[in-house]
């Protein structure tokens, strides 16, 4: 049996350590790094590569392949009859390889390249705004559990106390101090404390599954969620991911706007053609030849009929658009950070009374115990003032938890 109980006292520590311990900014990162949607920013990346590696092509020779027979319901006809001429068939045939080669287009490639970067971006951005809006769940249920973690250790204490007082009722029924019904009056209220404790368990229990389920990492029910010490900066400026994603929007349109300028140079391309065909380039040899041409070529519109502008001034428009979303993101940003600031204040003035009321219970609780132990108040009564202090403990506890979840929801609206 001495074995038996050396080799548990040794295990037992074992089991302490490997209890899961878990931080608010561990819950963040496995949000970013498991939700599905996260898995986006690589692919969008990747997408990007291929589609600008697509643009870029665009730089090199153009090579085609034409094969043409035709027929054709009258051929040119010299009026004067000559000697070695004859008339062209109507059955023409004609086999080229063509060859382009851009030489110059204003830098049209490399800026639709550009504005396709941006659009990943912006794209990139979109996912990191709604992968930051899961902060907020995930304090909501983060903080919870910390709640309960701390009624439940509140509970034990209350409970350790209410032992130790149902002892001394014990040794006073026996000497016929106490009445009986008195140690019935707090194993009662013990048997109501451990109900509580069940309770808090399964509560526990299904907000982490909650919580893993969100961060698609499992977690034990028996785990430990750390409280956080965090301290809600008033001054600090606006970070919000949301605010570069209004910057990135912005960007992209004015990248909008280059490429329709860029669109508007001319555009000048080398060729080259090599053939076999009847007739060939000499119309009055009516028999199948080779031929070739190279040459440049040119292209300017020089008269859109005001397209380009018109395209311009929507793009200003869409311009205002942002610009209004961004100035009405600001505004609620703002209002929502004025609230929680003011419910901050009010939770730590509440928390400084409730450390007076504690300490008043705390005394009347004192005086009580030598009341019931001196027969002058009935253990129901004791077990009133001893559940009006816990209680108050409860209220200070979820008052701080308050505080702490309104500074996690601070720095979260103000991307901090």
């Amino acid at each position: 049996m001495r074995p038996l109980l050396i080799r548990l006292l040794i295990i037992m520590p074992l089991f302490a350590v490997a209890q899961q311990k878990i931080t608010l900014e561990e819950c963040y990162a496995l949000a970013n790094k498991n939700y599905p949607l996260a898995q986006q920013t690589n692919l969008l990346q990747q997408k990007n590569s291929l589609e600008t590696e697509s643009i870029q092509k665009g730089k090199l020779p153009k090579i085609d392949l034409n094969v043409q027979a035709t027929y054709q319901s009258a051929v040119t006809q010299i009026p004067i009859p000559m000697p070695n001429v004859t008339p062209l068939n109507k059955d023409q045939y004609r086999s080229t390889l063509e060859m382009n080669q851009l030489l110059y287009n204003g830098g049209l490639i490399d800026a639709n390249s550009k504005i396709k970067e941006v659009q990943t971006k912006t794209k990139q951005q979109q996912v990191t705004v709604n992968l930051y809006q899961l902060k907020t769940k995930i304090n909501l249920l983060y903080f919870t559990v910390l709640l309960l973690q701390e009624q439940k250790a509140l509970f034990i204490s209350k409970q350790q106390d209410l032992l130790s007082k149902i002892k001394e009722i014990k040794t006073g029924v026996k000497f016929g101090a106490i009445l009986p019904a008195s140690e019935k009056v707090l194993e009662a209220e013990n048997l109501k404390i451990k109900q509580q404790l069940t309770e808090i368990q399964f509560n526990k229990k299904r907000i982490l599954q909650n919580l893993s389920t969100l961060l698609l990492t499992p977690i034990d029910e028996n785990s430990i969620l750390i409280l956080p010490n965090i301290i809600a900066d008033f001054t600090s400026t606006n970070q919000r991911p949301e605010i570069q994603l209004f910057d990135l929007q912005n960007e992209q349109i004015e990248l909008s706007k280059t490429v329709i300028t860029k669109n508007k140079l001319p555009k000048v391309n080398a060729f080259a053609q090599a053939g076999y065909g009847n007739p060939g380039l000499n119309m009055l040899d009516n028999s199948f030849q080779t031929f070739y041409m190279m040459g440049l070529k040119a292209n300017w519109n020089v008269f859109d009929w005001n397209k380009a502008k018109k395209d311009k001034e929507a793009l200003s428009v869409s311009e205002n658009i942002v610009q209004t979303e961004k100035d009405t993101f600001l505004l609620q940003t703002e209002m929502q950070l004025q609230e929680m600031e003011n419910e901050i204040n009010k939770l730590e003035a509440i928390i400084t009374t409730d450390d007076e009321i504690i300490a008043l219970r705390e005394s009347v609780l004192q005086a009580s115990s030598a009341q019931m132990k001196n027969g002058v108040i009935t253990s129901s009564e004791y077990v009133t003032d001893l559940t009006r202090l816990y209680e108050a403990k409860t209220n200070i506890q979820t008052h701080q938890l308050q505080l702490n979840l309104a500074k996690a929801n601070y720095q979260v609206i103000k991307g901090l």
